[in-house]
């Protein structure tokens, strides 16, 4: 991916965005901006713990998306709802006419994990899911900035579109791929989105491309002792491939990965499995590499089918694109990430954060919520569906400390310090930075510009978008 970054196209984009005002964002109606996001900071801290406690997973996330909508509604956003063919995706928009800056908001959780909002763990009865990733403040930080936008636009009589993307599954479900692929995106001149973490960074980051499926075995029971050899063990077939993939990790290229869960694997061992599923993801940095090692991974299911006699069947579940990175887009960013400054914690929530941090086992890196992280060009080893947003129209985002530093996402410490104020503060800072950007978007046609030039230049005069996951419908079961 980073091939991408020459010499002469950032120079190029560097010099485009000297030439820009530095003083944008220091205007009085940019101090109204974020003097509104704090005024209202309740109404989105109450938003986002509605949705932590609601914890639903892809697809299903319709109390979350409803939450969401209503406070769009009643704002004055025109919603349309169900787009894409997924009955939780929405766009919620303001205003009319260009430009048209769109912002990016999550909101499903994880299965397999719960946390109560305390900082030792405590594994909630009731609850199959969690907030690891933290989404429930993405999608309502997003929400607040998109109103505070909304107001500042009334109020300044500024010509343009604002639009609130409602965002479902983006954990191994796609949601904004169908979303890309629907052509939802294709008159947006830039888009903002955000993410939590453990630290606060706005860099010109990449992902890894990554595609995924379930790979689905079909055999012959049979009595595994009084007539095995009348059974065809598709859990022979899942494992045969296993061990193909196994072999296959020696012979990839070093970013690449792969991973797997046996989903279904036989119900006792005295009967042969005439069914076992396998669950894989495969990323790499290039789109292009990754197409190249997915078709080794099928061959390896099918000579695992072939060698055991069985079947198998392979449904593509998400495929995504790695992030398109923009150095002007995010260097404005990461300038208005530092006029906010970080997250102050009180006495409370530092000896929660202690707590929590002697969890951690990597030391204690407390402080560091305080700090702006200084920024650079990097790839990250992460997936989003973020990035086919990233291809279609110029993207720019940043990370939030909402979580304890040195906190792992998808973690029960993740779901612990989302639950608190630890993480609404973290969420305001994200909300301030994106409602100052999309102001600098509304404002700067040189800025959209600028953003669009390297955005063209990355992506390549041939550039032709094509979704990873191929034609298939969102799958709005693959969490149930």
């Amino acid at each position: 991916m980073f091939r991408l970054f020459s010499k002469c196209l950032v120079s190029v984009c560097l010099c485009l965005s000297q030439s820009l005002s530095v003083t944008l964002a220091s205007a009085d109606d940019a101090s109204d901006l974020v003097s509104y996001i704090d005024q209202t900071a309740d109404k989105y801290d109450n938003l986002a713990m509605d949705i932590w406690n609601y914890a639903e997973l892809g697809y299903l996330e319709t109390q979350s998306s409803g939450a969401l909508r209503k406070v769009l509604s009643d704002e004055g956003f025109q919603i349309q709802q169900g787009v894409a063919e997924i009955p939780t995706a929405f766009v919620a928009s303001y205003g009319e006419g260009k430009p048209i800056i769109g912002i990016l908001a999550e909101f499903d959780a994880l299965p397999g994990i719960s946390q109560a909002a305390i900082p030792t763990r405590q594994v909630l009865a009731d609850k199959q899911a969690g907030h690891a990733c933290g989404h429930h403040l993405f999608g309502a930080g997003s929400t607040a900035a998109a109103v505070a936008i909304r107001h500042w636009m009334q109020r300044n009589q500024v010509p343009g579109t604002i639009r609130l993307y409602g965002t479902p599954a983006e954990e191994g479900g796609s949601g904004k791929v169908y979303m890309v692929r629907a052509g939802l995106f294709d008159d947006v001149d830039t888009v903002l989105h955000w993410h939590p973490s453990d630290r606060n960074s706005s860099n010109a980051e990449s992902s890894l491309a990554n595609k995924s499926a379930r790979f689905k075995f079909k055999g012959i029971s049979a009595h595994a002792a009084a007539a095995p050899e009348r059974g065809r063990s598709a859990l022979d077939g899942v494992e045969a491939m296993n061990y193909m993939v196994n072999l296959l990790r020696e012979h990839v290229p070093e970013q690449s990965r792969i991973h797997y869960v046996i989903t279904r694997g036989g119900e006792a061992p005295n009967v042969v499995p005439d069914y076992a599923e396998v669950y894989y993801y495969v990323r790499h940095p290039d789109a292009g590499y990754l197409a190249g090692i997915w078709e080794r991974v099928t061959n390896a299911a099918k000579a695992g089918a072939l060698g055991t006699g069985t079947e198998v069947d392979i449904e593509v579940m998400h495929g995504n694109h790695s992030v398109l990175p923009n150095e002007v887009l995010s260097r404005r960013m990461h300038e208005n990430l530092r006029k906010i400054g970080g997250v102050r914690y009180n006495e409370e929530e530092r000896a929660f954060a202690e707590k929590i941090s002697e969890s951690l086992g990597v030391g204690n890196y407390i402080g560091m919520e305080t700090r702006i992280m200084p920024f650079e060009m990097r790839e990250g080893r992460g997936s989003t569906d973020v990035g086919d947003v990233s291809w279609t129209v110029p993207t720019v985002g940043l990370r939030t400390s909402t979580w304890v530093p040195g906190t792992a996402a998808h973690s029960w410490q993740a779901i612990a310090a989302g639950g608190t104020s630890i993480g609404t503060k973290g969420m305001r800072v994200a909300s301030k930075a994106l409602a100052l950007t999309a102001r600098d978007l509304f404002l700067d046609a040189d800025l959209r510009e600028a953003g669009r030039v390297e955005f063209e230049q990355r992506r390549g005069a041939d550039f032709q978008y094509e979704a990873l996951l191929g034609e298939r419908k969102p799958p709005l079961d693959y969490r149930q």
